[in-house]
């Protein structure tokens, strides 16, 4: 009997993880298009496309609706979500000006400062940051 996606999904033991949406090869075939765009941008001829209409440069691509969405409001983590690579959906960053640190900080809801500043003190602290089942105790 095969097993269905959802299971083998909810066999890995990294989805545990708070927080974190780990680019596996589920994700990669879930995103090859957003993917694709952002490494489109790596062009200037295509970031002045982009810049100059969105939504018109986005349909060259085969994206959801959802992934649509994401890029057009900048949904820095729903990108992700939806199969974005954080190294891929950086090349928007820097089509937007924003420096890595810059979405770093907005996907972790704090500013830039904040960000750095936990960043330089060791990063998010590991208690109640390692597993969801922590969360239930």
């Amino acid at each position: 009997m095969k097993q269905s996606k959802k299971a083998k999904v909810a066999e890995k033991e990294y989805m545990d993880i708070p927080g974190t949406t780990v680019f596996d090869q589920e994700q990669s075939r879930k995103g090859y298009g957003i993917n694709m765009f952002c490494m489109s941008l790596m062009k200037d001829e295509n970031r002045k496309a982009f810049r100059a209409d969105e939504a018109a440069y986005l349909k060259a691509f085969k994206l959801t609706p959802q992934q649509t969405e994401a890029v057009l409001k900048r949904q820095w983590n729903r990108m992700l979500e939806l199969g974005g690579n954080i190294y891929f959906t950086a090349k928007l960053g820097a089509t937007d000006s924003l420096s890595f640190q810059q979405v770093a900080a907005i996907m972790t809801g704090s500013t830039q400062e904040q960000y750095a500043a936990m960043m330089l003190a060791g990063g998010r602290p590991v208690d109640g940051n390692r597993s969801k089942s922590e969360w239930k105790k």
